[in-house]
């Protein structure tokens, strides 16, 4: 089997074959379009508004939020750039905040800046 075909995403089978654009999965009988797993699989965080969250983005703190184990709070209107976002329950967003530095945010608590 050639390295550089996925396994089945529906049954994980391992015999899986081209057939032009779309991949076959003999087992199961699945068909699908690798490109298309692929959009769907990427991670989807939304911020307040519901504007979807990537990275690079530059984002606005719209509450004050204490940061843990300090005496410092992010104030409300502080700007952030969004190094990366991951699929995460609390922290989805790896952040550079003015004036705080590198630190983990939660996506509800930030809008994205225009």
């Amino acid at each position: 089997m050639s390295e550089s075909i996925p396994p089945c995403p529906k049954c994980q089978s391992e015999y899986v074959y081209q057939d032009q654009s779309l991949m076959i999965c003999p087992e199961c009988s699945f068909e699908w379009n690798p490109v298309e797993v692929e959009e769907e699989s990427a991670i989807k965080v939304k911020d307040a508004n519901g504007a979807l969250l990537a990275d690079g983005d530059k984002v606005t703190v719209i509450k004050d939020l204490k940061i843990k184990a300090s005496s410092q709070v992010i104030k409300i209107g502080t700007k952030a750039l969004v190094r990366r976002v991951f699929d995460k329950k609390d922290h989805q967003l790896d952040c550079k905040v003015d004036g705080v530095g590198e630190m983990m945010v939660t996506a509800k608590f930030v809008k994205k800046a225009t």
